[in-house]
């Protein structure tokens, strides 16, 4: 896919922000499309169908987590990528933001050439999306990447990105131990800084959503998946 092709979403109350950091995604080829706050975020969303959409986590009229909650329920936004941009680094607001379907956390300030790094580094998962083998089944557990769906006997299952990509990861090989620092490489990519506890949140949701005997976590290394 192309730059030219790409469209990106930014979402974010200061207009230093939107003009600075829009301007440098515009310069690098990218279409982007600013709003002010949630509520225009998620109407820009709908008719722009952008590829990857920045929020901020504090704005007006609606949050950045509400805001991804939104977009995370519109079908046709399935496939967008979602990271959050904010000066607020704290735990709770990065659990937070990837509980609610967020795909990534960049934090304030940064600088504009990092930020940009970080962006290609997102959007080249577009790429290692498509090319992924459509549908696997494992046991009880059918994994559709082409549609980012999950089945668990036979019943839907529904994960955020994140999760299911992780899930995607560990089910590739079952019984091979993934190390720490391999899964936030393939899932979240090596120019992309996430906080350590990042795996260990994505691990406890899937054990709650699709059985903890699946995920075997193997200390001081990394995790598991097991039929």
């Amino acid at each position: 896919m192309n730059k030219k092709d790409i469209k990106i979403l930014l979402v974010d109350d200061e207009p230093d922000i939107l003009e600075i950091v829009g301007y440098n995604l515009s310069q690098e080829g990218y279409q982007v499309t600013t709003a002010s706050n949630g509520i225009e975020g998620v109407a820009l969303a709908k008719s722009e169908k952008p590829q990857l959409i920045i929020l901020d986590v504090m704005m007006p009229k609606m949050d950045g987590i509400e805001t991804c909650e939104q977009i995370r329920k519109l079908p046709e936004l399935k496939n967008s990528l979602i990271t959050f941009l904010t000066a607020r680094g704290e735990d709770y607001s990065q659990v937070a933001g990837f509980d609610a379907g967020a795909d990534d956390y960049i934090t304030k300030p940064i600088k504009p050439k990092v930020l940009v790094s970080k962006v290609k580094a997102l959007l080249r998962r577009l790429k290692t999306e498509e090319e992924s083998a459509p549908v696997v089944t494992i046991g009880d557990i059918v994994i559709n990447r082409e549609e980012y769906k999950i089945s668990v006997k036979g019943k839907e299952v529904i994960l955020p990105r994140k999760e299911f990509e992780l899930l995607s990861l560990l089910a590739s090989k079952p019984g091979k131990v993934f190390k720490r620092e391999d899964i936030l490489d393939e899932v979240w990519g090596n120019e992309v800084v996430v906080g350590g506890r990042t795996i260990d949140v994505h691990i406890r949701k899937l054990r709650e959503k699709i059985g903890n005997k699946s995920f075997k976590t193997v200390k001081g290394v990394g995790y598991k998946f097991v039929e």
